[in-house]
């Protein structure tokens, strides 16, 4: 009995050591914690694409690199895009835009979703316990007017709407490469990322966009090529997240 109650307490002991892991605090009652295999809730993460394509879309190997670490993660992933029109659309064999094509945000995001992916004016902080946004110009050309106009862009009313949902409800928000101007037109004064503020030789070639990020009254931290999700809660400084592909 007494080896039966030295099992027992140590993994109580383990389960209380873990409970930290669990989403909103919840921990596993004592009776579940006697059974190692009681799976913990994953966690739900929503993933919000631009496109499909790195000049006017989504930054491909950024999306699939974030889908692989999730699924590692054990996290549970929706992906999200936007209803609306491409702001043009690139031929990437050239780098140049095809005249007289038009394409649909939703209908390209589709084709990294494999076809699994939601409209995002229904994706609610309410229902996921993070949103990330990855690269590709995309973020800057159909989520919003950033390529275009610079410190004086608009952002998309559903991405503007999400950002403000997760940050109200103090989720944390990844951003990837250029997405960092989204949180810094949109959430006032929080603390973003796009790298180094000079190009050094070509090292870090859109360096400018930093300055763009001071002038929309954001803070611009600078940081080497890593991820780094913080959470962004209301009142208390938020540094959002890039990485350079």
């Amino acid at each position: 009995m007494a080896a039966v109650r030295a099992l027992v307490a140590s993994r109580l002991a383990a389960a209380s050591a873990f409970a930290s892991l669990y989403p909103g605090g919840r921990t596993p009652s004592q009776r579940a914690a006697l059974h190692l295999s009681v799976p913990r809730p994953a966690a739900r993460v929503a993933l919000v694409l631009s496109g499909c394509g790195v000049y006017d879309g989504t930054e491909i190997h950024e999306a699939s690199a974030i889908l692989v670490h999730l699924s590692r993660g054990g996290a549970e992933v929706q992906i999200f895009a936007p209803d609306v029109p491409q702001m043009h659309v690139i031929d990437h064999t050239k780098g140049q835009p095809s005249e007289g094509e038009s394409r649909n945000v939703l209908t390209e995001s589709a084709r990294i979703a494999r076809g699994k992916i939601t409209d995002l004016a229904n994706l609610s902080a309410a229902h996921h316990d993070a949103a990330i946004f990855p690269g590709g110009f995309g973020a800057a050309k159909n989520l919003s007017t950033f390529a275009v106009d610079g410190k004086d862009c608009k952002v998309n009313k559903e991405v503007e709407r999400v950002l403000k949902e997760f940050h109200q409800a103090g989720k944390p928000i990844g951003l990837c490469c250029i997405a960092p101007v989204l949180a810094a037109k949109v959430l006032r004064g929080v603390e973003v990322t796009v790298g180094h503020e000079q190009e050094e030789g070509g090292k870090w070639p859109y360096a400018g966009t930093a300055e763009a990020i001071k002038a929309l009254g954001a803070k611009h931290c600078v940081k080497e090529v890593v991820i780094s999700f913080l959470v962004a809660r209301p009142g208390l400084p938020s540094c959002l997240s890039r990485r350079r592909a």
